[in-house]
């Protein structure tokens, strides 16, 4: 089925065509055609995860797109795009089959439809390109389609708000990874991917002439720079929690199959043109995101801004697994995490569905009135938590085996991140679903079978996908790379032990705390007033950088008003100016007096008989 992968994001693409053209007359109807269209890409999708799985890898040339070399778009299919085909194109399918529950009377539920097939179809796109550029082209994509489904409730002012800040946050990244394009082409004169391998270790040592930087150290931090964007990583980490203001399954969908995928996948691809200088900073940046992220999420009472909070720490997590070396454990960890965390963001939007509240602090008792949406959840919250034997614990487990292998210091980073992470949902899980019955509870009810059985498939597989770990997926995934990578030392036993402990405690503090409330989390408010106002603030950040915004516009208008004044005005004012001049100088010719007139005839004709006379001299 190769040779018929470029068909996987065609489907969902002609469903967004179809849906916008002729959606309008049925409507309702809307989510069926996209459910149709995205089951043909699944189906492909898996005909070529099990062509892979028994050894085909390659692709297709594809077409020149201009006429230059470097740049014939085609499809690249190998271990990492069938990972990534797995998890988007089925993640995507039970979303879909969500939301026919979710946006069911909805008005724009034709535009919703729309936007999301073609949002499935642009990461579909993006996950079997074998050019940069074309990939670059999908990622925009991507990013257009979260700008309008962020912003899908537009007569919200949150929501356009949101979604305008997404977009404009993304664009920082998406430049650095545009010229990290540049540079790669420049010197490789080449956009391929394979060809660009090949030819990585000519430049591993060429000096780009930037802080004494190499080409392919400034060329992997400038794509890493957009993988920063999309994945929100620290400092561009502030877009992704305010893009709750979106349906649940839109916040599902980005979180768990598409948009922030793409910024770890996009490292992942690339792999091979990093540097241990880039990938020093890879690490670093991502154990600081795991940890801040898990602090915000541990104070946050907006049931999906946890979640959010808790995606952003994880894929900090992926983020520094690849910068260590963990090429297979960040790959792994990306995709159980595809299925726990859609699973944990749908049973949110259950839950949101039931009692119409999205303030953790107005639920209680769900688990009696909603148990498939509890359940699951405790599924989810028991995954993401890292304990045994969900698949959660498998694939954190492998990240913080390599990142103790190479670096203390973010292997301390990552073991509190981890007690942080357990505290944090499982505050979130006790909070909803047990305890005292709110008043809200008291009406709520389960949600329909089109949002259980999603939840419910999704349960299975964040229960039981990272027993692959026994079936050979780390060798498996690692052939996608040109050469081995090297092997990653660590004591398993000891890690293991220590995580399980870490997680143990995590869930301890919750119970103790939001469960059996035999201590006040207002205690620790009162006594830790200044950092837990730092921490819900979010550290200021979104406070600097609208500082910082209003000083850059004030400049740019200053600025702007100088040259308008100096330049433009000065250009249209000085050409005034002289015309005046030159008409002060030539009006005192024009005396009105006859005999200066003749004068000046006569001085004429002088000055012409004399140049006759010359010429016929000179003759």
């Amino acid at each position: 089925m190769l040779e018929y992968a470029w068909l996987i994001p065609l489907f969902p693409l002609v469903a967004f065509a179809v849906i916008l053209l002729f959606g309008h007359r049925f409507k309702e109807q809307c989510g069926y055609v996209a459910i149709a269209f995205l089951t043909l890409s699944l189906v492909v999708s898996l005909l070529t995860v099990v062509d892979v799985l028994g050894g085909r890898t390659g692709g297709s040339p594809g077409i020149s797109w201009i006429n230059a070399e470097g740049f014939r778009f085609g499809t690249m299919i190998d271990q990492l795009s069938a990972l990534m085909l797995f998890a988007v194109s089925l993640v995507g399918f039970l979303i879909f089959i969500y939301s026919l529950g979710y946006m069911h009377g909805d008005e724009g539920i034709q535009r919703y439809f729309a936007e999301i097939s073609l949002f499935i179809a642009s990461m579909l796109g993006l996950v079997i390109s074998n050019n940069l550029l074309f990939t670059f082209i999908c990622w925009e994509l991507v990013g257009l389609c979260s700008y309008l489904l962020i912003g899908f409730w537009y007569s919200k002012p949150s929501a356009a708000s949101a979604a305008k800040k997404a977009f404009l946050v993304t664009r920082v990244g998406d430049m650095a990874f545009l010229l990290g394009i540049f540079v790669l082409y420049a010197y490789f004169g080449t956009l391929d991917y394979n060809e660009l391998f090949e030819r990585a270790p000519e430049f591993a040592k060429v000096g780009s002439g930037i802080l004494g930087m190499s080409v392919l150290t400034l060329a992997s931090l400038l794509l890493f720079g957009g993988a920063v964007g999309k994945s929100a990583q620290f400092p561009l980490h502030v877009w992704l929690p305010d893009a709750m203001e979106g349906p649940t399954t839109v916040s599902a969908l980005i979180h768990a199959a598409t948009m922030v995928k793409a910024g770890v996948f996009l490292v992942a691809r690339t792999y091979p043109l990093f540097t241990p200088a880039s990938f020093l900073v890879v690490a670093y940046i991502g154990g600081i995101t795991a940890l801040i992220a898990a602090l915000m999420a541990l104070v946050m009472v907006d049931i999906k801004r946890v979640v959010a909070y808790s995606t952003i720490s994880s894929l900090g997590y992926m983020t520094l697994a690849l910068g260590v070396g963990g090429y297979a454990a960040g790959l792994f960890y990306l995709l159980t995490h595809s299925f726990f965390k859609a699973l944990l963001f749908l049973a949110a939007g259950s839950a949101i569905h039931g009692v119409h509240s999205m303030d953790i602090r107005e639920m209680g008792g769900l688990l009696k009135k909603m148990p498939i949406t509890g359940y699951t959840a405790l599924v989810g919250a028991w995954a993401l938590s890292g304990l045994p034997p969900l698949s959660g614990f498998w694939s954190k487990d492998e990240i913080l085996v390599a990142v103790s292998a190479r670096d203390p210091v973010l292997f301390a980073m990552a073991m509190v991140t981890a007690f942080l992470t357990a505290t944090f949902i499982f505050r979130w899980f006790f909070t909803i679903f047990t305890g005292e019955e709110s008043e809200r509870s008291a009406h709520a009810h389960e949600s329909p079978a089109t949002m259980t059985a999603p939840l419910v498939v999704l349960a299975i597989g964040a229960a039981f996908l990272g027993f692959l770990k026994f079936f050979g997926f780390e060798e498996w995934i690692v052939r996608a790379l040109p050469e081995e990578p090297m092997a990653i030392g660590g004591d398993h036993a000891m890690v293991m032990q220590l995580s399980i402990l870490i997680a143990a405690l995590g869930i301890a503090t919750a119970y103790i705390i939001y469960n059996r409330k035999a201590v006040s989390s207002e205690l620790f408010v009162r006594n830790l007033r200044p950092l837990h106002t730092f921490i819900v603030n979010k550290y200021y950040m979104d406070h600097l950088y609208i500082a910082l915004a209003e000083r850059v516009v004030a400049g740019f208008s200053y600025l702007m008003e100088r040259f308008d004044m100096l330049v433009v005005d000065g250009i249209v004012n000085g050409v005034g100016r002289l015309f005046i001049k030159v008409s002060e100088v030539v009006r005192r010719v024009q005396t009105g007096l006859v005999q200066d007139y003749a004068s000046a005839v006569l001085l004429g004709a002088s000055i012409l008989l004399i140049i006759l006379k010359l010429k016929e001299v000179l003759a």
